[in-house]
């Protein structure tokens, strides 16, 4: 499915309906360039499952949990990771396979010990259509 946003609410309202319809156990994998809307997309999911509290990229601690929801929220950000072992102190399996909805930026960056079956996020620029378009690609991975 690919869906075409013009502003940053509606970046956000695209993350909130994954949100609405996130079920136990379900991982998301975003990706897409520095200034593309990642963040403000995980505002959304976690505005739909939700959580009211702020949400930001958990840049130093790899992983930030939010429990304010409807199903416990798992936010992943790999970007500064050095290796996948560093995965594995975190718990990384015990996250994904647990009853909580967990989200991964940057999940191209350990796309070996990714979970076979995710929905996978893609949001893209296009500068052309204008400084707010987005192109959000989202594909289930079985």
């Amino acid at each position: 499915m690919v869906l075409e946003t013009r502003s940053p609410e509606e970046t956000f309202h695209v993350g909130m309906r994954l949100g609405q319809e996130a079920y136990a156990g379900q991982v998301f994998t975003l990706t897409g360039d520095l200034g593309v809307g990642k963040t403000v997309f995980t505002q959304g999911l976690a505005k739909g499952l939700g959580i009211e509290e702020a949400v930001n990229s958990p840049t130093f601690t790899i992983v930030q949990e939010y429990d304010g929801g409807r199903l416990p929220f798992y936010h992943f950000d790999v970007y500064r990771i050095g290796d996948v072992e560093e995965m594995e102190e975190v718990g990384f399996d015990d996250y994904v396979m647990g009853e909580g909805v967990s989200l991964i930026e940057w999940a191209n960056l350990i796309e070996e010990i990714l979970p076979e079956k995710r929905t996978e996020v893609l949001i893209e620029k296009d500068l052309s259509q204008g400084f707010d378009y987005r192109r959000i690609t989202i594909r289930e991975i079985p």
